[in-house]
């Protein structure tokens, strides 16, 4: 076996009989592996705790998220990105994913897209990157030139970067600041990183912008306040959020959320600090967009 193989890219042994197995033994199996997920995340609380800071410290000075990945790493990353307006209402370009092969490479693979350092130059240079912008490359081998070459970059423009991967790397890129590394072990599917390395990626991700929006204000308690309605189905979770947390009907919760444009967290400001919308507002930026602190600041009494 060739020792310069990404652990993702090894046989499995528990699997070498795979096309020899029945679906029950199949689904045992994978169950079996995936229980590896959890583990990865063994002795990494440090480091995921510093990039999860870091990247809230840089959305507060006004920069961004930036995830770049190739294939199933990449599309994670898109998804990611994709998936913070609608739930915390963050404004467009706040979180952002690029991928190797641009749009196409979404729904079909790209030749060679990621092995073309050019193209990350390229899709870096295009978002016009800053200091106050957090790079977070993914691939599950560690090695994707693509990526690399965009983290090297990104470093050498005095961004703050990690390389997020499921297979151990020498640990000596300049243009790595934090390593975060889960290894998984081979996949059942031998270099099929969309099985363990993408869930655990996933998980990964799901931590980074979440915990990184809970920082931000966009929770209070376990409620989703900054979420934006745009659905019957966000509509009523709106309403129901203003009924249990504000103690309202919901007749007058639709009307509170009325007349806060939409805006949960305003609302629930405005109810409790008895003031208006306006002024609600200018007492959340001025606590940052946290709530809870907006409140302690004008001494309204906090819900229990």
């Amino acid at each position: 076996m060739a020792s310069e193989l990404p652990l993702t890219e090894y046989p499995n042994p528990a699997s070498q009989n795979l096309d020899q197995m029945g679906i029950s033994e199949i689904i045992a199996l994978m169950r079996q592996e995936d229980q590896k997920m959890l583990k990865a995340f063994d002795g990494n609380e440090e480091v995921l705790t510093q990039v999860i800071a870091q990247t809230v410290d840089c959305l507060r000075q006004g920069g961004r998220l930036i995830y770049i990945g190739a294939g199933t790493s990449g599309r994670l990353g898109v998804l990611d990105a994709a998936e913070c307006p609608p739930t915390f209402r963050t404004p467009p370009g706040m979180v952002v994913g690029l991928i190797a092969g641009g749009r196409t490479a979404l729904e079909q693979a790209v030749e060679g897209a990621e092995d073309s350092q050019e193209a990350a130059l390229a899709d870096l240079a295009s978002l016009n990157i800053t200091p106050q912008d957090m790079l977070i490359g993914i691939a599950a081998s560690g090695q994707t030139p693509y990526v690399r070459a965009a983290l090297r970059q990104g470093r050498s423009q005095g961004l703050h970067t990690a390389l997020l991967a499921c297979s151990p790397v020498e640990q000596s890129d300049p243009g790595v600041e934090f390593y975060l590394i889960l290894p998984v072990g081979p996949e059942i599917l031998t270099g099929s990183t969309r099985l363990k390395a993408g869930t655990v990626t996933k998980l990964a991700l799901n931590m980074i912008s979440t915990i990184s929006m809970i920082q931000l204000g966009k929770v209070f308690g376990n409620r989703m306040i900054d979420v934006t309605i745009s659905n019957a189905k966000l509509q009523r979770r709106a309403l129901r959020m203003l009924q249990e947390l504000g103690d309202l009907p919901e007749s007058s919760a639709q009307i509170l959320l009325e007349r806060a444009g939409g805006e949960v967290k305003t609302a629930l400001m405005m109810h409790w600090g008895e003031v208006d919308a306006d002024l609600a507002r200018s007492h959340l930026a001025a606590a940052g967009g946290h709530l809870r602190q907006a409140l302690e600041a004008c001494r309204a009494s906090l819900p229990q």
